[in-house]
């Protein structure tokens, strides 16, 4: 399950051992930390840090000030972003998808991460279950059932008008008024956006950290990705280019995914106790989840967010199973075939770059999301691959790609489809007529022990919330340490304060567009940055031994 959008990766990450390998493709000494500042408190890399914190900090400033000005800002970026890059955005993401495939079936697939006589540190059950733990998060909790019914509701008026042109919703076949068919269409795009084009991205950033720290015996950085590009210059100014954006990139990322949960545990209190869901409230809730995870950071990873964490996939895993037990169990468990096979019927439509007619999916869904999902790439990327040496690259790329789409097809036939049934078998439009941040728990309130299920989803929303911002914090940290995975604790808390901080500003500067808005920006470099990355993956696996 993707995350992301929202993920959380906290599970283990510092307790991973560090890369190891010879640095078979260089012969130089340089290392990256020649740059770092050093002290008892400080460990940062003087340009990376100091150019991504003043910039974020500057930003953060003019969005709390201008904030009447900002907010037509954010929209008519996101609008713009969307409506004329929607080609890039899924374009790039279909050239993920097939390299992932490409890399599969041909020989360059024996490649070992680690070296031939590596062998794996975890079992597949401890693999498998860490592959789980980063697809988790709010996202899933937020789009579970938002998604589905969202896009059934669109599909049953079958077309939209917006600036006077009339959009078909999705070349796809389905008939307006056919629910049956809006039922089946809406499943298969939600799979689209949870499935295969997501975890494409992730392992491909994943494949690359492992494969030049552990085969290559470089930093764990962004930058290491384009020694056989750049070579030494990796270690100067485009290096450091290339790391500052993947910060920009995961601290938006996180910060649209920690707005998305703030949203989401203000209207599930409101729903459950009453209480006002504001924009005050949400500040309040932000701040009081931060400090949280500025305890957990403190605290350590042992003490703090891995045990957050292992609570938190047990609960998920109880409501899961709860809404399959509750719901229209028959309707799920038939329903995971149906509507697996239905994603990939419509894969080959669902992910056409170009001549597209439904402007509302591609470019308000489908583009936001790939977008979202490359600006969290460096994050999921480095836990996945600090947990993954050992693998081939074969074994490596089909694990990724398909344990966590499953999942997420579960989830999204448990979740979505339940919702989709009280519609079509119970006539309830409650979840149909809900705000997006309360779909969730209008499905639930139709269900037994709902306050109880309610409460289960607000503890995993603000859960996912703390972990997600202790263990992002440890990636951006890292990145702006010179690929150093023990920095100072006073980093991270630093980072894990300024995610929350931006993410109360852009909820103040303009709410959802406002968060969109920054995922789309950030991750628009950074798709650049992921597709000259590719051509690096494919040269240095042809200099390793197969």
């Amino acid at each position: 399950m993707a995350t992301n959008l929202g993920q959380d990766t906290a599970a283990s990450v510092e307790s991973i051992p560090a890369p190891t390998g010879a640095a078979n493709l260089i012969d130089t000494d340089y290392v990256i930390g020649q740059d770092n500042i050093k002290s008892r408190f400080l460990d940062i890399h003087s340009k990376v840090f100091s150019i991504s914190a003043l910039t974020i900090v500057v930003f953060v400033i003019l969005t709390l000030v201008l904030q009447k000005e900002v907010e037509p800002l954010f929209t008519a970026v996101r609008d713009w972003l969307t409506g004329n890059l929607a080609w890039f955005f899924l374009g790039s993401a279909n050239i993920f998808v097939l390299l992932c495939l490409g890399l599969i079936l041909s020989p360059l697939g024996r490649v070992r991460l680690g070296g031939k006589e590596a062998t794996p540190d975890y079992s597949y059950t401890g693999w498998f279950s860490m592959l789980f733990a980063a697809g988790m998060g709010i996202g899933l909790m937020f789009y579970g059932v938002a998604e589905p019914m969202s896009h059934f509701s669109t599909a049953m008026g079958g077309t939209t008008v917006e600036n006077g042109v009339r959009t078909d919703w999705a070349p796809l076949g389905a008939a307006a008024g056919d629910a049956q068919a809006a039922a089946s269409l809406s499943m298969a795009a939600t799979i689209f956006h949870w499935g295969l084009h997501p975890w494409a991205i992730y392992a491909i950033v994943a494949l690359a950290l492992a494969l030049f720290s552990f085969n290559k015996g470089l930093p764990l950085s962004i930058r290491s990705i384009f020694y056989p590009l750049l070579g030494e210059r990796v270690w100067g100014w485009p290096g450091h280019v290339i790391d500052i954006l993947a910060v920009f990139a995961t601290l938006f990322g996180l910060a649209t995914s920690l707005g998305l949960g703030a949203q989401q545990a203000a209207a599930g209190l409101e729903f459950l106790f009453g209480m006002p869901n504001t924009d005050t409230s949400k500040v309040l809730l932000v701040t009081g989840i931060t400090l949280i995870a500025l305890m957990s950071v403190l605290a350590g990873l042992d003490k703090g967010v891995k045990r957050l964490s292992e609570i938190n996939m047990v609960l998920a895993l109880l409501l899961l199973l709860f809404i399959i037990v509750a719901g229209p169990t028959l309707a799920i468990v038939t329903g995971f075939f149906s509507n697996l096979g239905s994603y990939l019927v419509h894969l080959p439509a669902l992910s056409n770059p170009v001549g597209r007619a439904d402007a509302n999916f591609s470019q308000g869904w489908t583009a936001f999301y790939w977008a979202w999902w490359i600006s969290w790439s460096p994050f999921v990327g480095m836990f996945i691959a600090r947990v993954s040496r050992g693998r081939t690259v074969r074994e490596f790329l089909i694990s990724v790609l398909l344990v966590p789409s499953l999942v997420s097809v579960l989830w999204m036939t448990a979740f979505g489809g339940t919702a989709l049934g009280q519609l079509a078998t119970d006539g309830f439009t409650g979840v149909q007529d809900a705000a997006l941040e309360l779909k969730l728990f209008a499905m639930l309130g139709e269900l037994p022990l709902t306050q109880i299920s309610s409460f289960i989803g607000i503890v995993l929303v603000v859960v996912f919330f703390v972990t997600s911002s202790d263990s992002g914090s440890l990636v951006i940290d890292t990145i702006t340490a010179g690929g150093k995975i023990n920095a100072p604790v006073p980093q991270r808390a630093f980072w894990a304060v300024l995610e929350g901080v931006v993410a109360v500003a852009l909820l103040l500067g303009g709410g959802l567009a406002a968060l969109q808005a920054m995922a789309v920006s950030t991750g628009l470099p950074f798709t650049i940055v992921l597709l000259v990355g590719c051509v690096s993956i494919v040269k240095g696996l042809m200099s390793e031994p197969r």
